[in-house]
């Protein structure tokens, strides 16, 4: 990566910001959240916000059973979500350790989880652009129970260090979504885990699967690793529950898993294409659920399918 002046000033003023944060309470928080979320929403022009692009998001998903209001609401929602998880994100090696965590997280239906990581067998973790998906891959972390966290390389390297440092705080390694891929077969040869997102988009060669009945491209990646390893695909989450600011010491969550995916168990003719739709309409039902802490901004229905041409 290229370090430049501009890239030192931008990561400067993030880490004033991340000052600034350290100190804030989460009451305060949850005031300059819904104070920016007027801003973009309400003063910022629509083109500065990717307001079409969430808005069309939320209408292909919701369209059908919420009212235009409700779809601005849930919008509204999303950017109070996402300038909470900042400060969130920010405080969390201070809040978030191993003498507090049962303060903070309610995991939901340990089951599944308990046996996924108790059966000796490699574990994928999936889950998407939902909830706070940094503290749920921290908690692991807590629970010793290291893993192999994919993403991509961001473009402002001291950044990315920052990120990268963060990731790793709790035991975690970082690895590329480019250029880091025969290290994460090496780590599931070696009997690892991995953590990634499932809700991106695959371009053209993608494949279509529906998600929100409407077709997504989607990584075939996931599936092929799972039946490669014989690996378990964990679909969880990690969203902000209901605040109750005078009997919290600070935010809480709720964790859970909420599909277990075998590929053992996996009888279809074609199993990449079972497996991908299984975890899909998991990520769906969760996203369902609280569709304010999803990131509608993000085009994943960014490729369409190509249209086959009928033999003349």
């Amino acid at each position: 990566m290229r370090h430049s002046w501009r890239h030192w000033c931008e990561f400067q003023a993030f880490r004033c910001a991340v000052c600034v944060c350290e100190m804030l309470p989460v009451v305060w928080v949850d005031s300059l959240a819904h104070t920016l979320a007027w801003l973009l929403c309400d003063v910022l022009p629509a083109r500065w916000t990717r307001k079409a692009v969430a808005m069309e998001n939320i209408g292909r998903a919701f369209g059908q059973t919420h009212t235009l209001k409700q779809q601005e609401a849930i919008l509204r929602q999303m950017w109070v979500h996402l300038f909470r998880m900042i400060p969130e994100m920010v405080q969390g090696p201070r809040k978030l350790h191993i003498h507090s965590y049962r303060r903070i997280v309610r995991y939901a239906e340990y089951q599944p989880t308990v046996e996924a990581m108790c059966s000796g067998r490699r574990v994928i973790f999936v889950g998407g652009h939902f909830g706070n998906w940094e503290l749920g891959i921290s908690t692991f972390g807590l629970w010793g129970f290291p893993l192999g966290v994919i993403a991509r390389a961001l473009d402002n390297p001291y950044l990315h260090e920052w990120f990268k440092e963060y990731r790793e705080g709790t035991g975690h390694r970082l690895m590329l979504k480019r250029g880091d891929f025969d290290e994460m077969l090496e780590l599931l040869s070696r009997g690892g885990h991995l953590a990634l997102l499932g809700d991106q988009d695959a371009g053209s060669r993608g494949l279509f699967v529906d998600f929100f009945g409407h077709p997504a491209s989607t990584f075939k990646s996931i599936a092929l690793l799972a039946l490669e390893y014989d690996a378990l695909l964990m679909v969880g989450y990690s969203t902000r529950s209901k605040d109750s600011f005078h009997q919290q010491h600070w935010v809480e969550f709720e964790m859970g898993c909420e599909a277990l995916i075998d590929p053992r168990t996996i009888t279809a003719s074609d199993p990449v294409r079972a497996i991908t739709e299984e975890y899909t309409q998991a990520l769906e039902r969760m996203i369902r659920r609280s569709p304010e802490q999803y990131f509608w901004v993000h085009r994943r229905w960014k490729s369409e399918p190509r249209v086959r041409r009928k033999a003349a």
